[in-house]
């Protein structure tokens, strides 16, 4: 083949490649469908909003007051408790030592009272012996003596009472101290969350990520953020729906709870607490009975909220 044939050829090919291309980028694709369907409301004016599930009396972050080593975690996910169940407990060596000082300190004040007393009486019956005598049998300085002798007694009576009542808070405070190393549950509910393991080192304070959720699930709550420039239209006690987002056929009617009259900046749901966006919504409270849906707490469902029709407001 000649030289001056090869360019001409390539330019064929080329040409013909570019018009396949060209034929196919011009294809009309395929529409793609989306798995689930979006949630579509079920009235005619509505409010839509993004809601979470949360527990009825609102999911319970439990922490402890005081820092340490975690010794005994006494619970797991899922299990009901009862209001005064010991939940999880912060080694308890060093408090369980100091009780014991503090239990001898309290044998020793009521021994000093018990010697005090003693003496108290002694100085009070060698003072009733003389007080009352006349003549030169007894002097007024010996008199004297035994008086200020039994007042002595007296006030050393009130000093030990005194020590060992100190004596007694100390042994109490150091008794509260140790109870705090071992977290109660505040209330009957269900353990939604551990976070915390025998060996791992507990903080005290507010936590992101709380060493316990507690939350109480006879019935659920949804906590529906209203945008502000729809909560004009938001009427108390207004109808709402609910879809489990992913599938809208799981749906079901929810009863208006209560609102919290506070606009507040949305919580972006992405499980961070301190992570904000710059919308302001109402939030509305609706519950539901477990039974009703098959969900979660911290799941979160598509809430439709049936509103008057714009042209009907006043």
């Amino acid at each position: 083949m000649k030289k001056t044939m090869i360019l001409p050829i390539i330019a064929g090919l080329g040409l013909v490649l570019a018009t396949v291309v060209a034929l196919r980028s011009n294809a009309k694709k395929q529409e793609a469908v989306p798995l689930a369907q979006p949630a579509e409301a079920p009235y005619a004016s509505y409010i839509g909003g993004a809601g979470l599930v949360e527990a009825s009396n609102d999911n319970i972050s439990l922490g402890t007051s005081l820092p340490g080593i975690v010794k005994a975690v006494f619970v797991r996910a899922s299990d009901h408790v009862k209001a005064g169940q010991p939940l999880f407990q912060i080694d308890d060596r060093e408090l369980r030592a100091d009780l014991l000082v503090k239990k001898a300190d309290l044998a020793k004040a009521k021994g000093a009272l018990e010697e005090a007393s003693a003496s108290q009486k002694d100085s009070a019956s060698q003072y009733a012996l003389v007080k009352d005598a006349a003549g030169p049998a007894v002097s007024m300085d010996d008199i004297q003596k035994r008086k200020y002798a039994a007042e002595l007694g007296d006030a050393k009576v009130l000093s030990a009472n005194a020590s060992l009542q100190a004596a007694g808070a100390g042994l109490a405070a150091a008794q509260t101290s140790l109870d705090r190393l071992t977290v109660q549950a505040p209330m009957d509910g269900e353990i939604l969350q551990v976070n915390v393991r025998p060996g791992e080192y507990a903080t005290a304070g507010a936590l992101d990520k709380p060493l316990v959720r507690l939350g109480s699930l006879e019935t659920f709550h949804i906590r529906v953020d209203v945008d502000e420039n729809d909560a004009w239209r938001f009427k108390a006690g207004a109808r709402a729906t609910a879809f489990l987002r992913g599938n809208r056929a799981i749906k079901a009617e929810v009863r208006f709870v209560r609102v919290e009259p506070y606009v507040t900046p949305k919580t972006s749901l992405t499980g961070s607490s301190s992570e904000r966006v710059d919308t302001r919504v109402l939030q509305v409270i609706y519950g539901f009975d477990r039974t009703a849906l098959a969900v979660y707490v911290g799941q979160q469902m598509d809430v439709f909220i049936e509103t008057p029709a714009v042209g009907g407001q006043k």
